[in-house]
This record gives C-alpha cells, sequence and structure tokens, in this order.
C-alpha cells in the first residue's frame, strides 16, 4: 500500500496563490502575461550587477525575466477579477502585488489600461457609445 501512496503524491499540485485582503484562495481568470526589460536599470533593480545588465542590454536589447509575469485573479470573498504582479518566491511559493502604473509597459501581450495614447478623445468616447449619434456630433458652421 506505501506504493499507492507514493505515486499518487506524485500529481501536480495547484498554485497556492491567495487573496491578499481575505487569505482565500484565488483561481486564475487569464492566462500569464511574462515581463520584459529593455534598460540595465531595469536589471540592476532586479538584482543584477552593472556590469551584466549593460552587456546583457546590448547584446539582446529586451530580455525576458523569468519568475515574474501580470496575471488576473477571481477572488471569491470580494467577487471581483484584480490584476497582480506575480512573483515565485521558492519552488511553490509566490508573492502578490498591486501593479505599479510603469509595469504595464512591460508586459507582452497586454492592452494598456489607460488606453492608446495616440487615440483622439471622439474616438474613444465613440467606441464607448451605446446608440450612434450620427451627424449630431460634428458640428458645421
Amino acid at each position: 500500500m506505501q506504493k499507492r501512496c507514493a505515486r499518487n503524491r506524485k500529481r501536480s499540485k495547484r498554485r497556492a496563490i491567495y487573496c491578499p485582503i481575505h487569505g482565500c484562495y484565488l483561481d486564475s481568470a487569464s492566462p500569464k502575461h511574462s515581463l520584459y526589460v529593455d534598460s540595465a536599470q531595469q536589471l540592476q533593480a532586479r538584482g543584477v550587477s552593472r556590469r551584466s545588465a549593460l552587456m546583457l542590454v546590448a547584446q539582446r536589447g529586451s530580455i525576458v525575466v523569468s519568475g515574474e509575469w501580470l496575471e488576473a485573479f477571481w477572488c471569491p470573498q470580494c467577487k471581483t477579477i484584480d490584476w497582480y504582479h506575480v512573483r515565485r518566491i521558492g519552488d511553490r511559493e509566490y508573492k502578490l502585488s498591486p501593479i505599479p502604473q510603469g509595469l504595464w509597459q512591460q508586459a507582452v501581450g497586454v492592452i494598456d489600461p489607460q488606453g492608446n495614447v495616440s487615440v483622439s478623445e471622439f474616438t474613444k468616447r465613440h467606441s464607448r457609445m451605446v446608440k450612434f449619434g450620427g451627424v449630431k456630433d460634428f458640428r458645421f458652421m
């Protein structure tokens, strides 16, 4: 019987990611969006020496950061989906933190929550409209 118990323990386990507010288990609501770094200062902030950081950025241009990503989670207590910056600390340990504004620009495959800066206010307003106003929005002289 010991062989059967040992065999069952090899199954993969759920990621132990808990709500920082309530402490309940969080369910993933999006794929992982990996982060990349394109400056030596960003690499130095993650613990890489200055010389190594400068060489890596000069060689590759941008580097994918391992062990860090952005992901949305559903909290059953809050009944909301929130985005978090997830860092892998140990083998099965993770640290969640709110996403700083500058980190959205370093994520792969994520749309900036503030929207595209090259799009005008007129276009943004009309994309959110339920009914089409047509010619009424244009002022003719």
